[in-house]
């Protein structure tokens, strides 16, 4: 961000000191966001500052990496309790919405926001269920529980991802972080929730039952245990799977990870159903006439 601001023509000591000591007074944190006396000295020195390239960091004083290496010593981090975080039952799991009368309530996603709207639809409906209609972007949204096996799964639409085929989902999705998955069809949403118990957690791309990428997140469901490279293009063939699959949004897994947090608006996910968040209320599925 900082490279792109210089670039467009900001001054290098106004893009720093925006990026830097107004973001920390912005927060409320005091200790952060200079190098004076009772700041903290968490620093970067810079070989070439309109280019902003590093070449020391500095945290709380001590040398922390230079020339893009660490040259600290960090204590391996003993993993084992925060694994096997997926405790759901892959042979109960059931995504089917049963068919009612009305219109049903749609989370419309905002690109590039964390916000949504609330929207309603005629359902599209197949052999007595609530199927998704790709033509019109209405897909199926699913957030299945899995921290404590509790079999709770939460079901509705949504609009806004473009997906034409296949599903993703993911057990990033704040901040209870269960599973969420969105899809065409129940077959590859319930291949991608399999995938992810398989995983031990992570971010998955389906379509006809086949794993067309995959991004492991074995720590709690929400880290990964593999270096900063493989990570990376693991990420970027998640996003290049995601648009094979027609999806429209430009980075769909992150809007995915919040449609399940309930405390921003509008209408969100849990796997207890859907939320009205202005309203502080459960709402169903179906408008009442």
């Amino acid at each position: 961000a900082l490279r792109k601001a210089i670039a467009g023509g900001i001054a290098p000591e106004l893009a720093f000191c925006a990026a830097t000591l107004h973001a920390a007074r912005a927060y409320g944190l005091p200790e952060l966001g200079a190098i004076a006396p009772g700041y903290r000295a968490d620093l970067l020195v810079l070989s070439d500052p309109t280019r902003v390239e590093v070449e020391q960091t500095f945290v709380e004083g001590r040398l922390a990496a230079q020339g893009g290496e660490l040259v600290v010593d960090l204590p391996r981090f003993d993993s084992r309790e925060v694994r096997g975080t997926m405790r759901v039952d892959l042979r109960k799991l059931s995504l089917a919405i049963p068919a009612a009368a009305g219109k049903v309530r749609v989370i419309g996603v905002v690109p590039g926001q964390v916000v949504t709207e609330e929207l309603l639809a005629s359902p599209a409906l197949k052999g007595g269920e609530v199927v998704a209609d790709p033509g019109r972007d209405l897909l199926k949204l699913a957030v299945v529980e899995r921290h404590r096996g509790t079999g709770n799964v939460g079901l509705g639409l949504v609009q806004g991802f473009g997906l034409k085929e296949g599903a993703l989902a993911s057990t990033v999705a704040h901040d209870s972080h269960n599973i969420v998955v969105v899809g065409t069809d129940d077959a590859d949403m319930h291949a991608a929730v399999a995938a992810l118990v398989r995983l031990g957690g992570g971010q998955v791309a389906v379509a006809g039952g086949e794993v067309l990428a995959e991004l492991p997140l074995p720590i709690a469901g929400l880290m990964s245990d593999r270096p900063l490279e493989e990570v990376a293009r693991a990420g970027k063939a998640l996003a290049r799977a995601a648009r094979g699959l027609g999806c429209t949004l430009s980075d769909p897994f992150m809007q995915l990870s919040f449609l399940a947090l309930p405390v921003i608006p509008k209408l969100k996910l849990t796997d207890r159903g859907l939320v009205d968040v202005e309203g502080f209320r459960h709402v169903p599925l179906f408008v009442e006439r």
